[in-house]
């Protein structure tokens, strides 16, 4: 049982390097995008769908797939990241329970 866990302990580590890699590379490519037709919003803009459509989108009509698509690997990325710290950290707590 015990090495059943740390085999997915050790897949799931792997996984989150594999996650971060992939959409840092999607992110770094659109946010390079953006920064080079220099595109400016905050943070409070990547996690409100409205006030974006509101007071971002207007303003960069031409940028709105790259926006969108920064907006979206980076609210994907957060929700997998979190998934995964979950499951290691849940799997890290039975591998001591078992210990």
């Amino acid at each position: 049982m015990f090495k059943i866990f740390a085999f997915l302990l050790i897949g799931l580590f792997v996984a989150m390097l594999f996650v971060n890699v992939y959409f840092r590379a999607k992110v770094l490519k659109t946010y390079k995008r953006l920064v080079q037709n220099r595109v400016e919003f905050g943070a409070v803009h990547l996690f409100n769908r409205k006030k974006m459509e509101e007071e971002v989108l207007p303003k960069y009509p031409n940028m709105r797939q790259d926006i969108l698509d920064f907006s979206n690997h980076m609210q994907y990325s957060i929700k997998m990241a979190s998934v995964l710290i979950a499951l290691i950290t849940l799997f890290g707590a039975v591998l001591m329970y078992f210990r």
